[in-house]
């Protein structure tokens, strides 16, 4: 199994999180706050250095007000 961390998809889904986030009008620390984690985890999910677990795009889905089954089909469409 190839690599997911820094693949078009896993860069794809950070951008999306990223522009809902700034829709929003939220800071990285805004979101760390609404999802009980530091901004440091924004961050470091932000820069892809960090994969997001099923559990944790459900939550960031809720946040940010994204239907997490749309983006699944969005991402699958991408051809690493």
């Amino acid at each position: 199994m190839e690599k997911t961390l820094g693949s078009k998809q896993h860069r794809a889904l950070i951008a999306l999180l990223i522009q809902k986030r700034e829709q929003l009008g939220m800071t990285q620390s805004d979101l760390a706050n609404a999802i009980g984690e530091y901004q440091s985890f924004v961050a470091r999910l932000e820069s892809g250095q960090r994969r997001v677990d099923v559990v944790e795009f459900l939550r960031l889905a809720k946040v940010l007000k994204f239907n997490p089954a749309v983006v699944i089909e969005d991402l699958k469409k991408i051809r690493n």
